[in-house]
C-alpha cells in the first residue's frame, strides 16, 4: 500500500499481526528496497507486526527530497504514529543501521529494542572500505567507478547501475557471478538520492556521541568479512551503547541474514525473546 508520511508516498507492507512492532529500515538510499527486510524480518512475521517499506527517494516510494538522516528518522516516526505503535522494535541494515541508531538515539520512549545489521556509527568505515576493494584478490575493481559510487558523484541511473555491478562481488561470502548479475537486474536505481547520500550525508556523519543515549537493548550483528562496514564499525557501536551485544556471523560477508540466515534469525528471535521476558 500506498501511505502518505510527512508530504511524501511510501511503499509500506505489514507482514504478520503480532502485538508488538518491528520497523525495519533497507540500506543503500537510492538502491534498496523493501525486499532486504522483507526477505530477513518477514520471518519473524509469526510472532511479530512486521513493517517494511521503501525508504523516501528508493524503490517505488515518492521521489520528494530533501535526502536526510533528519528526514528519514522523521519518516520513520511518522510512520510509527500511523500505525498506531506506542513502541516499536527498530531493525536496520548497513544504511538502514545508521537511520534505526539515530530514531533509537533521538526517539527513546519510543523504542522497546534495536536490531542492527552491518552497520557503522561515522564515515570511518568509506576508508576501510576503499582499502578492502583495492585489496581484494576475488575480482579487480575499477578505481573510476569505485570512486564515483562511494562519493556520490554517479553521472545518472545508468552509471550506478554500472558502478553497482562494480562492486557487488565485493559483498558475499561466497561469490557466485550468476547471483551478481541477478542482484543488479533487481535493484531499483535512483541516482539522485544516492548521490546525496553519499556526497552530503555522509561526509559529516558521525553518531558516537548519540550512542551512550540509547536506552533500548540493541543487537548488534555482522559478517566476519564484511568489505564495506567492517567487523570494528560494529565493535565501536557496541562499545559505545549501554545495553549492546555484538554477533559476529564467522561465514558471511555483508549480508548474515542470508548467508547465514537460520543462525540470524535465530540470534534475533533468541535477542528479542529475552528483551519480552525482562519487562
Amino acid at each position: 500500500m500506498f501511505v502518505d508520511i510527512n508530504g511524501n508516498p511510501l511503499n509500506v507492507e505489514i507482514l504478520g499481526d503480532g502485538e508488538e512492532t518491528i520497523i525495519a529500515h533497507h540500506g543503500a538510499p537510492g538502491l534498496g528496497s523493501l525486499a532486504e527486510p522483507r526477505a530477513s524480518f518477514g520471518r519473524l512475521a509469526d510472532a511479530y507486526r512486521v513493517v517494511v517499506f521503501d525508504a523516501r527517494g528508493s524503490g517505488r516510494s515518492g521521489q520528494n527530497g530533501p535526502f536526510t538522516h533528519e528526514q528519514w528518522v522523521a519518516d520513520v516516526e511518522g510512520l510509527r504514529e500511523w500505525l498506531g505503535a506506542e513502541r516499536i522494535v527498530i531493525a536496520g541494515g548497513s544504511y538502514g543501521g545508521f537511520i534505526a541508531m539515530e530514531y533509537a538515539a533521538r526517539h527513546p520512549d519510543r523504542v522497546s529494542a534495536v536490531v542492527l545489521r552491518d552497520t557503522s556509527a561515522d564515515n570511518a568505515n568509506q576508508e576501510l572500505a576503499t582499502r578492502n576493494a583495492a585489496a581484494s584478490s576475488r575480482v579487480r575493481i575499477d578505481p573510476a567507478k569505485l570512486e564515483r559510487i562511494m562519493s556520490g558523484t554517479v553521472r545518472d541511473d545508468a552509471d550506478l547501475k554500472d558502478c553497482w555491478r562494480e562492486i557487488l562481488p565485493l559483498y558475499d561470502h561466497d561469490y557466485d557471478p550468476a547471483k551478481v548479475e541477478q542482484r543488479v537486474a533487481a535493484t531499483p536505481y535512483h541516482y539522485l538520492t544516492h548521490n546525496h547520500a553519499f556526497a552530503v550525508n555522509q561526509p559529516n556523519y558521525d553518531i558516537k556521541h548519540l550512542l551512550p543515549g540509547i536506552t533500548a537493548p540493541v543487537l548488534v550483528t555482522v559478517g566476519r568479512h564484511d568489505w564495506i562496514t567492517p567487523v570494528e564499525c560494529s565493535e565501536t557501536i557496541a562499545r559505545l551503547i549501554p545495553q549492546a551485544e555484538l554477533r559476529v556471523f564467522e561465514k558471511s560477508g555483508h549480508s548474515p541474514q542470508a548467508e547465514e540466515a537460520e543462525l540470524w534469525e535465530a540470534t534475533v528471535r533468541d535477542f528479542l525473546d529475552k528483551v519480552r521476558e525482562r519487562r
